[in-house]
């Protein structure tokens, strides 16, 4: 220690002897503490003095204590991030591949020329913006607030990294970062999904949900021959099949079962996702408005989302469309414009002035 800190330490120590002195009971006359309790006494000013602070309260002990659990948690997740983009790869990969070698094949052989036409079209167009949309979703930064001063607007100072934060700004413990418009942290993506890469986000799990339906569907015949095969192995005596035909009838079962899992879930995801971009709001800031609503209420009081420009703007700005053409260039076919805005700085609508008042 140097002697500065020296001296803040025996000052804070002062201070404390002090304050005991003053708020423990005064003995009655004639009778002294005994040294044992003297002793006692002064050990719990010199350990009170190594972590006192006027600031400190529970939720601070709490969060000293939790601290090694947090960081325990947030690496796992940084590094699981890794294995479940692996995950994806592979899934999808594997679907793919069977989709190729089994289910293909027996389209063209036994399906009318219209319907080869639609499948070919269809299927090709889905899987290019599901391999775009989750590539740009994973590899595109999504906005980090300026490390350096600046003069935009800013709301408050992040405790952890030190630096302001730009309205719709919140830190990322995973990441170590504050992001701008953050939504959430998503392990599939091991990425946070922000200002620059929502679009890429919510496109990646509608066009995946989309895919899955089609695969569902599409194969769902096949899927019943597939099991009802699988079934007869076990009869007496079992039917002839070539492993080439056992492989094909576990490949559409792992097929068609996989691929309905991700729809149910995936697209459950991808609705709440769409109700959230409707309303103007992230799902970070969805818990802040519900506490603030409940609050307002509570003195007579009215909350609005400052954020919310209407529903089909909302989505207008989400997918960056200006014109009604970039409703095909823009969202139907891949494309990596940016969204609007540079996600420091955001307007608001009109509304905002009326809803001043009314709060």
């Amino acid at each position: 220690m140097g002697t500065h800190s020296w001296r803040c330490y025996f000052s804070r120590l002062t201070r404390l002897s002090v304050r005991w002195v003053r708020l423990c009971p005064q003995p009655r006359q004639g009778k002294r503490p005994g040294p044992f309790r003297q002793l006692w006494s002064y050990g719990k000013i010199i350990f009170n003095s190594l972590y006192f602070n006027v600031l400190t309260n529970w939720d601070t002990v709490l969060d000293s204590i939790f601290e090694p659990v947090y960081w325990l948690v947030d690496n796992l997740t940084r590094w699981f991030g890794v294995v479940f983009v692996c995950l994806v790869i592979a899934l999808t990969g594997s679907v793919v591949l069977i989709v190729y070698l089994c289910v293909l094949p027996l389209i063209i052989h036994t399906y009318p020329t219209h319907w080869i036409f639609w499948h070919l079209c269809y299927g090709h167009w889905n899987l290019v913006n599901i391999v775009f949309h989750y590539y740009k979703a994973v590899t595109t930064s999504p906005g980090h607030s300026p490390q350096e001063k600046c003069d935009i607007p800013t709301v408050t100072i992040c405790k952890k990294c030190i630096v302001p934060k730009p309205t719709r700004t919140h830190h990322c413990s995973i990441c170590n970062a504050c992001v701008l418009k953050m939504d959430h942290h998503c392990p599939w993506l091991n990425n946070c999904v922000g200002h620059f890469n929502h679009r890429y986000f919510f496109s990646f799990c509608l066009y995946m949900t989309m895919g899955c339906i089609y695969c569902s569907i599409s194969a769902k015949d096949m899927f019943l021959d597939a099991y009802n095969a699988i079934e007869s192995y076990y009869q007496t005596p079992p039917p002839h099949f070539t492993n080439e035909e056992k492989l094909f009838h576990k490949s559409l079962l792992y097929l068609w079962v996989l691929t309905s899992s991700v729809a149910v879930a995936l697209g459950g995801l991808t609705i709440w996702h769409a109700v959230l971009i409707t309303r103007g709001e992230t799902s970070v800031e969805r818990l802040i408005n519900r506490k603030e609503k409940k609050r307002l209420k509570q003195i007579g009081k009215v909350f609005r989302n400052p954020y919310h420009h209407g529903r089909i703007n909302n989505w207008k700005i989400l997918f960056g469309v200006e014109k009604k053409s970039q409703w095909i260039t823009r969202v139907l076919l891949p494309s990596s414009h940016p969204p609007r805005g540079d996600g420091l700085t955001w307007d608001c609508p009109r509304h905002r002035h009326e809803a001043m008042d009314t709060i």
